[in-house]
């Protein structure tokens, strides 16, 4: 039986070791990429947030992970209909009491969360949740959410309480997501109503 040679498995060792180091930063850069293209500007917020791009893309992944595990479902049509004509009556009073329709539009927005099937903790849990598979829209929620802190001190005027309903109303609209029509229980010769 011959021996190794010493200098051919120390070759050998780190070559292995490259290999996975390789193997290792390729898995890190897709994981980075899927991860930015999923959250979009929400991973430069968490990046930012977090002190750095691995701490960020662990709470990410978290997110990925806690939405994965929710019931989250799409609105019969009646309740999106009902929805929709709650919306519109909250606009149309803006005029008259800018101040209560923010509030409205946040304890609006909060029921179609909920309807859908997302949890309400803090404000914090609501937006990394929504950041998930809305990532678009949680930029306007999170614009929303301070203008209508702000309000609470008193400190928003009306032009800044207008672009907080338009910030609900984008992620209120993101949300209204209708189940479609299902033709599985159609009996023959009966026909689907579409709306």
């Amino acid at each position: 039986m011959n021996a190794i040679p010493t200098n051919t498995l120390i070759f050998a060792v780190v070559l292995i070791v490259a290999v996975g180091a390789i193997v290792a930063w390729v898995v890190m850069q897709q994981r980075t990429q899927r991860l930015r293209q999923r959250f979009g500007p929400e991973y430069t917020r968490a990046v930012d947030e977090f002190g750095g791009q691995t701490k960020a893309e662990s709470e990410l992944a978290k997110r990925e992970q806690r939405v994965a595990r929710l019931n989250i479902t799409a609105l019969a049509p009646a309740d999106a209909a009902r929805f929709s004509q709650a919306w519109n009556a909250l606009q149309s009073r803006f005029i008259d009491n800018p101040k209560g329709v923010v509030t409205e539009a946040d304890h609006l927005v909060r029921d179609l969360m909920v309807k859908r099937g997302y949890p309400m903790g803090d404000f914090e849990r609501r937006a990394a949740d929504i950041s998930v598979d809305h990532p678009g829209v949680v930029t306007a929620y999170r614009a929303a959410q301070d203008i209508a802190v702000r309000d609470e001190r008193g400190a928003a005027d009306t032009e800044e309480l207008r672009k907080a309903v338009v910030h609900y109303r984008t992620l209120f609209e993101e949300l209204l997501d209708v189940k479609p029509a299902s033709t599985a229980h159609t009996s023959a010769g009966s026909v689907p109503v579409h709306s």
